[in-house]
């Protein structure tokens, strides 16, 4: 372990001071999920990294995935996943198997990193008090025109009420929200987690929503990691085809969020130790930052 000289360490912390300051009181949204979730010493830094912002005065919400948890539960029970267009098609055995997996195991072992490292966190699901209302995503079928596909009980977002969120930031408690939304009869619906964190920064008029991935950031078709976009520079790296594939859907929540009130969006890379810190604490930053409207404005 490198050992960081005294000076050094009153220089970061020097340097941390204003954006403390700026971001004190604000809300951010942090999607939670690849190798962060997944290796030892990520998920230890990662609950340090969000205590820290909730010690020095921000509100952190964390919101997590669990896909390949999901999968590993459903293979020992027996059961194959099926996708269909990157969806799981979930029946009902198979959004038990969700709802223990992401409601049960992975929300409470974040929970508890949470806790272990001074937070005071609490899981919840969007069943609880029905804060996150969900109807039923239809597929539209690639093979026949005009059909479409029932892959179960897979959601999208119809509405947040966010009170129950407000409450406990307002109580110095963190969130920890599972992507489970209810329908209209009580029916539970798994909704991809990135979308969950986008509509939730978007409900919560966050100041940030930051969404961990397993790569660096936007990159250019040299493989340089792009910066402090707008929404039509986004839009143009779209048109021309630099944003493509996996990264396509992350980028377009992130621009739906920017459009609709969060002031910046950042795609960052949780295989960095510390990489919420360094994002939202240092003048570099690690990852893409996409401006909102409103940071726009100003």
């Amino acid at each position: 372990m490198s050992v960081i000289a005294p000076a050094d360490k009153a220089s970061v912390l020097a340097e941390a001071l204003p954006y403390i300051q700026r971001f004190h009181g604000k809300t951010i949204v942090i999607k939670y999920g690849g190798n962060a979730m997944t290796e030892e010493k990520l998920k230890q830094g990662f609950a340090r990294d969000v205590v820290l912002l909730k010690l020095v005065g921000m509100n952190p919400v964390v919101v997590h995935g669990g896909g390949p948890q999901i999968g590993e539960l459903l293979k020992r029970v027996g059961k194959q996943s099926e996708f269909i267009q990157g969806m799981r098609v979930t029946d009902e055995e198979t959004m038990d198997v969700v709802e223990m997996v992401l409601g049960g195991l992975v929300n409470k072992e974040i929970v508890g990193l949470l806790n272990q490292h001074g937070g005071k966190a609490v899981g919840l699901t969007g069943k609880d008090g029905g804060f996150i209302r969900a109807k039923q995503m239809k597929l539209k079928s690639l093979e026949k025109e005009g059909e479409w596909i029932d892959i179960g009980h897979v959601g999208e977002v119809v509405g947040i009420d966010a009170q129950l969120i407000e409450l406990l930031d307002s109580k110095d408690f963190i969130p920890v929200v599972a992507p489970i939304g209810v329908g209209e009869k009580g029916e539970p619906y798994n909704i991809n987690a990135d979308v969950v964190a986008g509509k939730l920064a978007q409900t919560l008029s966050a100041e940030k929503l930051m969404l961990l991935t397993n790569v660096a950031g936007v990159m250019d078709k040299e493989g340089k990691v792009l910066t402090g976009l707008s929404a039509s520079q986004v839009d143009a790296l779209i048109a021309d085809g630099t944003i493509s594939g996996g990264m396509l859907p992350k980028v377009q929540c992130a621009l739906e969020a920017a459009r609709n009130g969060v002031r910046t969006c950042h795609i960052i890379d949780g295989r960095v130790e510390h990489a919420l810190l360094l994002e939202v604490l240092t003048n570099q930053g690690v990852g893409t930052l996409i401006r909102g409207a409103a940071a726009n404005r100003k």
